[in-house]
């Protein structure tokens, strides 16, 4: 069971059916994927609700005044089965830069933007634009 996919999975399907908030258990890569989308803009908010067990991740999805998604598309790039890593001079650009990457590094996941500025490199995760 791969989490991420899982996570990815629930935000495209809530975006398709143009829910408010989409919910799934928390988990600490998770969180931290979900916080660079709030930072980039591309969710209104997240909290993690306590339930005495795993926890929940709540998302709160953000969309336009025309009730258009601001997520148009979300893609896993490195899976269990095939990792996929980038050196700090070969990160992925999305959409040629109208979209976001998001690496894995060894100072924390970070966007695409944020890897070139400290110049780190490492196993990009996933891509939305």
């Amino acid at each position: 069971m791969d989490s991420l996919s899982d996570l990815l999975t629930r935000i495209r399907n809530g975006v398709k059916s143009k829910k408010r908030e989409v919910n799934m258990p928390s988990f600490r890569l998770g969180v931290e994927v979900v916080k660079i989308l709030k930072d980039e803009g591309y969710i209104k908010n997240y909290k993690v609700i306590d339930d005495k067990k795993q926890g929940v991740l709540n998302v709160t999805l953000k969309y336009t005044e025309d009730n258009r998604s601001v997520i148009s598309g979300l893609k896993r790039v490195s899976t269990p089965g095939c990792r996929i890593y980038c050196t700090r001079d070969s990160i992925p650009k999305v959409l040629d830069g109208l979209g976001l990457a998001i690496v894995s590094t060894s100072r924390g996941v970070l966007s695409g933007r944020a890897c070139e500025e400290l110049g780190a490199g490492g196993e990009v995760l996933c891509s939305i634009w």
